[in-house]
């Protein structure tokens, strides 16, 4: 039902998933990412315990095909299942189940992963593979738009399309990007527009924002203040300072 791509950025240690597919909100569902460890995408009748699981595996310091068959060890729907994932060595992994319907399939490359299932060829997962290998200068969200979007030009998925998601962490433990376009009729479309709003309005920000090496972020107020007046945006902090006590309940 879905067609996914699982990417390592060594240069940056990004992980991320692009997924997109013809059901409601595959974000909720598909892809999971960890700081330092990895991405996964679940898919084919999803089991969501699989993602973290796997996850898990790499962290212990399994690779992305042994973390997958412990995770399925388990799983009696195992052959419904299609799964795989990257580490942060670049190794990949993918599992498709006997029981996955046609087109299902993978193909990977160095530092990610294409899986797909209930595709209308073997196209979609080979057109995706080929122009996320050779867009390598892209910065890696770009690149994955682009994959995905040669996936769909090259027929999708067969029965139509209705969502699409991309999510991306680098160093912290939540995403740095975290879209969704649940349902839509033309879901990369959408996600592309979401993107470049994310790239001109949220990427910019993060630099500031509260991390590990920077607990607090920027709390300079005038700077603050200053990158208000320079948006035309008449605000300000208030002159008092502190706060109340936090309450308790």
């Amino acid at each position: 039902m879905t067609w996914s791509i699982v990417a390592h950025d060594p240069e940056s240690g990004a992980f991320a998933v692009a997924v997109t597919t013809c059901a409601f909100a595959v974000g909720a569902s598909c892809p999971y990412v960890r700081a330092g460890v990895g991405a996964v995408s679940t898919q084919s009748f999803t089991n969501r315990y699989l993602g973290p699981a796997v996850l898990d595996g790499m962290a212990r310091g399994l690779s992305p095909a042994a973390a997958i068959q412990g995770a399925l060890a388990g799983d009696e729907g195992r052959d419904l299942r299609q799964i795989h994932a990257v580490d942060r060595h670049g190794k990949s992994a993918a599992w498709t189940g006997a029981s996955c319907v046609e087109w299902a399939g993978s193909q990977s490359g160095p530092g990610f992963s294409v899986a797909g299932n209930m595709l209308s060829g073997p196209a979609v997962v080979g057109e995706t593979a080929a122009t996320f290998a050779s867009a390598a200068s892209l910065p890696l969200p770009e690149r994955l738009m682009l994959a995905l979007d040669a996936g769909e030009a090259a027929g999708g998925d067969r029965r139509g399309r209705q969502s699409a998601a991309m999510k991306l962490v680098t160093t912290e433990d939540f995403p740095d990007l975290d879209l969704r376009v649940d349902d839509h009729t033309v879901p990369l479309t959408e996600l592309r527009r979401l993107l470049g709003i994310w790239r001109r309005e949220r990427a910019p920000a993060l630099a500031f924002a509260p991390r590990k090496a920077d607990p607090a972020g920027l709390t300079d107020r005038a700077l603050i203040e200053a990158g208000w007046r320079a948006r035309g945006l008449d605000l300000r902090f208030p002159d008092r300072k502190g706060g109340a006590a936090p309450a308790e309940g």
